[in-house]
């Protein structure tokens, strides 16, 4: 039996007080009439009856959870969490998008290797935890950024060059690798300014907005100074966008992609997708979208809850 909106139940899993998780549970709300923004951090699970809860409250009674954020930066953390909630799928909760696709996204890793399979153009990239093959792949790259496996809008990222003295190089390489333990090394690329964030909602093309780097600043990021404008990518770049999001199953992202010498070539998928670029670039409500088409599924496609049949046959036998 199909419910009404009004009486569904649609937490979101972000960082409260934060503009994107906000919004988030602003649309959700206006449609339903319930707001719920859960903190990740301070979730209990208790395998033995089984239940999950946050601030005394079972999760389990949710027709749905929608994860936007799970931390202000990655790490392996982050996919401690994810478990955390894939658990709650075991009591018919649905979730956007489901944890064991988010989970293949939050390792840089696990990332690269999904493009590479499904042959999708990167920056040419190293991975070891070989110093040596290290230092070789900057000298033959000439430029090169090391990325740390969980980052996200360019933190931690540091630009070594084959032109720096081979010691004071190598120096900077063991630094890197204490802290980081693995080289994920991909060479730089010359970009004309700017790189795109691609939006796709359920597999479905929404727009591109352009990310325009300041002159300060290697990376285009926000953080780093840039700035959002609307984008007009090439259907080709839509096509490999198109190709690339879909390797992963998501309900809602942003692929990173720029147009360069060499053609066209993508940075990554982003596990959560942002609503800024969209709004702020295109001038699209994003949240609301994906809060449509959240209600959709769940008003479509309910799923039994065998939390709630527990509890009735326990309320029967008495």
């Amino acid at each position: 039996m199909t419910k009404p909106f009004s009486t569904l139940k649609i937490a979101v899993v972000g960082i409260p007080g934060k503009w994107s998780t906000e919004v988030l549970a602003d649309a959700i709300e206006a449609k339903t009439g319930f707001r719920w923004v859960i903190d990740i951090e301070q979730v209990v699970a208790d395998l033995t009856k089984p239940s999950l809860f946050y601030q005394g409250k079972c999760m389990c009674d949710l027709d749905g959870i929608v994860i936007k954020k799970i931390s202000e930066t990655y790490s392996p953390l982050v996919l401690d969490r994810l478990e955390i909630l894939r658990f709650a799928e075991t009591c018919g909760v649905q979730i956007f998008s489901k944890p064991e696709a988010l989970i293949r996204l939050i390792d840089r890793m696990s990332c690269t290797v999904g493009l590479h399979k499904a042959q999708i153009p990167m920056p040419p990239t190293t991975i070891t935890e070989n110093i040596e093959e290290a230092h070789q792949a900057i000298m033959n790259y000439g430029e090169a950024v090391l990325k740390p496996l969980f980052s996200t809008k360019a933190r931690g990222m540091i630009i070594l060059n084959s032109k720096t003295p081979k010691k004071q190089l190598k120096e900077q390489l063991e630094t890197y690798f204490e802290k980081q333990r693995f080289f994920y090394i991909q060479q730089k690329i010359n970009l004309p300014g700017q790189d795109l964030g691609l939006v796709f909602l359920n597999g479905e093309y929404q727009g591109a907005y352009a990310r325009i780097g300041s002159k300060d600043n290697w990376n285009t990021t926000i953080l780093g100074g840039g700035k959002y404008a609307k984008a007009e990518p090439s259907q080709a770049m839509i096509d490999l966008a198109h190709k690339a999001q879909a390797q992963f199953n998501l309900a809602y992202t942003t692929v990173d992609m720029a147009e360069t010498e060499a053609g066209i070539v993508c940075f990554e998928v982003s596990a959560f997708g942002g609503f800024r670029g969209a709004k702020e670039g295109l001038g699209l409500d994003m949240a609301e979208r994906y809060a449509d088409f959240v209600l959709q599924q769940i008003h479509q496609n309910p799923l039994p809850n065998p939390c709630h049949n527990a509890a009735e046959e326990v309320a029967l036998e008495h």
